[in-house]
Order: structure tokens, then sequence, then C-alpha cells
């Protein structure tokens, strides 16, 4: 069975590539379409820089960068709060932000109740 090819808004990968920013830009959410036609910050533009020389492990804080076609097959590190997390560039992440792909909260797991948690273990010696 054929792959089934990725569109955006309608078009493929390659027409995604081949627009400028503004045409770009009037395809993606507000959000994303205000962020470019304010133009992006000047760490916005040193990482869309790296990525346009092919440099490797590339490094961002940059959460906030709206994923463009031009990203598509690179991998970049995501700062998550304490480390960079490797985030691979896919189709279906045009239009989103970085951030959303390096989650900087973990699931809560618990372990026992601590001493007067609950009534039983209020009566508990504290050795």
């Amino acid at each position: 069975m054929a792959k089934k090819e990725f569109t955006f808004k309608g078009k493929s990968v390659d027409e995604l590539k081949k627009l400028s920013m503004n045409e770009l830009a009037e395809l993606l959410t507000a959000r994303q379409r205000r962020t470019i036609k304010r133009g992006f910050t000047e760490q916005q533009k040193i990482l869309l820089k790296k990525l346009r020389a092919n440099k490797k492990n590339i490094e961002t804080h940059c959460r906030d960068m709206v994923v463009l076609p031009e990203m598509i097959g690179k991998s970049i590190k995501v700062h998550q709060g304490r480390e960079f997390v490797p985030v691979m560039i896919e189709e279906g992440m045009i239009g989103h932000c970085l951030g959303e792909f390096a989650l900087t909260r973990r699931k809560v797991a618990h372990s026992a109740p601590g001493i007067g948690a609950t009534r039983s273990s209020a009566s508990l010696s504290v050795k």
C-alpha cells in the first residue's frame, strides 16, 4: 500500500519550500502569522542561519520558533529546562512551535504517604 503524500492546506512539501515567508504566513494560524510578519528575534535569526548552513548538533533555547518547511528532515536540540532534547522535524510539525515537542513537565510519580499524612501514620514513631 502506497504511503499517502503529506499536504499542508492543500500544498505539498516541495510547494511549501518554494513559497516566500509572506505567502507561507498566510497559510499558518494567526499566532504564527503574527510572529512571522513582525519578524524573527535575533536568536531565531541565528538559528535559521545555522539551519541553512547545514550545521550539525544545533542546540537552541528558541522554544517559540515556528517550524518552517525548510527545517524538515533536520534534527534540532531544544532546551527543556535542564538539558537539550533532540527533536527530529517532520512534515506534520509545520506551523507548530519547537517547544511543543520538548516537554518541560514530567508525570508526577508519588511514593508512600509521608508521616502525618493520614490518621494511621500519625501514630508511627519518627525513628
